[in-house]
């Protein structure tokens, strides 16, 4: 129903979606079901199958087609926007426990730097580097049942945000006197390309995109449990890296997957559509993540809503000054944060609503978050628990 309305059977709805893109409410509509009662986001199994089997798929027939002369050509600003989203968490989880400890001492008493050291492990890679920092720490269930909320709400604010403001890049843009020149060849690049070489998929074109996906997940997941089994009882130092999570073993071999497959004759799939299929399994994912808000959990300990706001604010604040600094394009500003908020879960989701052929940006940034996450959220800890005095 919305990608009907979204394309604009009348006037009204053609104004609509020119200002609420259909991708939002794919996200808000099944957030409300949850919210209000209607559905139990939190006891179906729709998520892990989104997570663990359409995710993976999709960042296959994603990277498939992925562009790395052209990625590269990107420069070192991407980078650096990245970097500086990095940098935002951590300055923001130390100035917004810093502040509270002023100004509401409560807030962040006790053991509420474990919640936070957890946090930022979620929003510089994902949920198993979350997990991997609730382990070393020793996290109570109910506290990291708490910012888990926190975590699925800020985050989904920000994304909703960034979804909404990609409508209007191009302006906004124009406004800031952004260089988007490398973005614009790409862009037309990848454009031109398809043009050129796209045909109508037959029935065994659509086959073989869907074969070969899941082909690669399945041989993932057979790779991933032995492999994190192996380094979780032969390398401790492992959990750092998140080297023990089999997710993020599936995330990095399938993403790895279809980059090998980007140079063999399989890339030729994408004149079939293969990207297209690859977005219609984000798009499930993202009705999927809303499934699991419910903005009422929210009300049962408010301070946490107030940590996790201004420690969102800050990393805005930075990143965006950073993207000012070198006049990138909001693009990298959008991909830059949620390559470390929202990882591969959710990078190559606001990645393709600035342009379908960017959605590879985010899963490479997005797994650079999942890599490097564990060990900055260790470190970030131990910062915040010496501040705690703990």
């Amino acid at each position: 129903m919305i990608f009907w309305l979204a394309s604009g059977p009348t006037p009204f709805w053609k104004k609509f979606f020119a200002w609420v893109p259909a991708l939002l409410l794919c996200y808000f509509v099944p957030a409300f079901y949850n919210t209000a009662g209607l559905i139990d986001g939190e006891g179906s199994a729709l998520y892990h199958l989104a997570s663990r089997v359409l995710l993976p798929a999709a960042l296959v027939l994603l990277t498939l087609s992925i562009d790395l002369k052209g990625i590269l050509k990107l420069g070192p600003k991407l980078l650096f926007v990245f970097c500086a989203g990095t940098f935002g968490i951590l300055l923001g989880a130390v100035v917004t426990f810093q502040v509270l400890e002023w100004v509401w001492p409560a807030a962040v008493a006790g053991d509420t730097w474990k919640g936070m050291a957890a946090l930022s492990g979620s929003w510089m890679g994902g949920g198993a580097n979350m997990v991997a920092i609730r382990e070393i720490y020793e996290v109570d269930a109910t506290l990291f049942g708490q910012f888990a909320v926190v975590d699925v709400a800020i985050a989904s604010l920000l994304m909703a945000t960034l979804l909404f403001l990609a409508n209007r890049a191009d302006a906004i843009d124009a406004r800031s006197g952004a260089d988007t020149s490398a973005l614009d060849e790409m862009k037309h690049r990848m454009a031109a390309y398809e043009a050129a070489n796209a045909r109508i998929p037959t029935l065994s074109d659509l086959m073989v995109i869907i074969g070969w996906a899941f082909g690669i997940v399945g041989l993932s997941h057979a790779i991933a449990e032995p492999a994190s089994a192996w380094f979780k009882a032969n390398a401790p130092w492992s959990s750092q890296f998140s080297l023990d999570a089999p997710f993020v073993w599936v995330v990095v071999l399938s993403t790895l997957g279809g980059l090998l497959l980007s140079f063999t004759r399989v890339r030729r799939l994408e004149d079939a559509g293969a990207s297209r299929v690859g977005t219609v399994f984000l798009y499930f994912l993202i009705a999927c993540i809303g499934m699991q808000m419910d903005f009422m959990k929210l009300a049962n300990r408010p301070e946490l809503v107030v940590i996790g706001l201004m420690w969102m604010s800050i990393h805005v604040a930075v990143i965006w000054y950073a993207a000012r600094l070198v006049k990138a394009p909001l693009f990298y500003f959008g991909v830059g944060s949620q390559g470390n908020v929202g990882a591969a879960a959710s990078a190559p989701v606001v990645a393709a609503a600035f342009h379908p052929n960017l959605a590879p940006v985010g899963v490479l940034l997005g797994t650079v978050g999942y890599a490097t996450g564990t060990v900055l959220a260790y470190g970030l800890g131990q910062v915040l628990r010496i501040m705690a005095g703990a």
